[in-house]
């Protein structure tokens, strides 16, 4: 296994952090921001090896609590969602990244801190910060998270993104309290945001394009031919009613559904605040 590589990006601001799977953009403001940086790279150095560790426990659906700290926060955010089909892995982007500015805060004094794990992102913002972030998917505006909003965390899922999906959305984004929880809440409401059965969508079982995939023979969503009006608003009412019912457990703050063009969002304008962008 190549070593971790460490450096910061042309910018000489934000530190790059990368290791086999794992991608992550950090940054950090105040007088600690220093020491932060250094936590997070001390720590980074075991996580891949962390979770390789324990790979076949966290690919499965049900089985005994991991030993890692990182792999028992990942069984402890996906565990409430069964017997929903969910394994650990749909939450170790998010798990990573909160993991990591864990270290960040424990080290040094900060104002604003992130951790961006190829979208997934743990934030840290005192009283008077606020971060925007950018909406993949079918959007192009962002959201603007303030200090007095609980969510913690981002995460985006869809189709169209890192890993397969069950379902059909373009791209489902959570806001949650913790990047992990965001991270498998937004998993699953990808994954019901479907139309089970209809031709137009083209399924492969997922162990045929990632022999190890943790979806092992689950028909995973390939190809979406051009769906009707009709169509997209009974796959995103699926997807909504799956977000009301995280929301109504706690599990999440907000969530925004994109899919063919059209959106569907479930929150507070304080939580999440999507703005187009202006043109000249």
């Amino acid at each position: 296994m190549h070593p971790p590589q460490i450096a910061f990006l042309p910018d000489a601001r934000r530190l790059h952090l990368h290791h086999g799977p794992i991608d992550l953009i950090i940054d950090a403001e105040g007088p600690g921001r220093n020491a932060a940086l250094r936590a997070a790279a001390t720590r980074f150095e075991t996580v891949l090896e962390e979770l390789v560790a324990e790979l076949p426990l966290l690919r499965a659906p049900t089985g005994p609590q991991p030993e890692g700290a990182i792999a028992q926060t990942m069984h402890a955010v996906t565990a409430p969602y069964r017997p929903t089909f969910i394994t650990p892995m749909a939450a170790v982007a998010g798990a990573v990244a909160d993991t990591i500015l864990a270290a960040m805060t424990e080290a040094g004094d900060l104002t604003r801190a992130y951790v961006n794990n190829g979208g997934d992102i743990a934030l840290h913002l005192v009283p008077g910060q606020s971060f925007t972030a950018a909406i993949a998917g079918g959007t192009t505006g962002r959201a603007t998270i303030p200090a007095d909003s609980p969510a913690r965390g981002i995460a985006t899922s869809g189709r169209h993104g890192r890993s397969h999906s069950l379902g059909i959305a373009d791209s489902v984004t959570v806001l949650a309290a913790t990047a992990a929880q965001a991270d498998a809440a937004a998993t699953l409401i990808a994954n019901a945001t479907d139309l089970p059965g209809n031709p137009k969508v083209t399924r492969t079982p997922a162990r045929d394009l990632a022999p190890d995939s943790d979806l092992g023979d689950r028909p995973v969503t390939t190809a979406l031919a051009p769906l009707t009006g009709a169509e997209t608003e009974t796959a995103l009412t699926r997807g909504l009613a799956f977000a009301r019912a995280c929301r109504a457990r706690g599990v999440i703050h907000a969530a925004l559904l994109t899919l063919s063009g059209q959106t569907r969002m479930l929150g507070a304008a304080d939580l999440i605040a999507i703005k187009e962008p202006t043109h000249a």
